[in-house]
């Protein structure tokens, strides 16, 4: 069974993509965006934990 580990982190609107990329070339995989407050948006990702 494949265990995961999450993160939660902001997105500032400005810089979506960087941010998304930058964690997507850490291997954490995107599950949601939602609004957040300030008017920047809050992001969900997933990745397998590593034994």
């Amino acid at each position: 069974m494949t265990k995961w580990e999450y993160q939660v982190a902001p997105v500032l609107n400005h810089a979506a993509a960087q941010i998304l990329n930058n964690f997507g070339s850490d291997g954490w995989e995107l599950v949601a965006i939602l609004p957040g407050q300030g008017g920047n948006d809050v992001a969900y990702f997933k990745r397998p934990v590593q034994d």
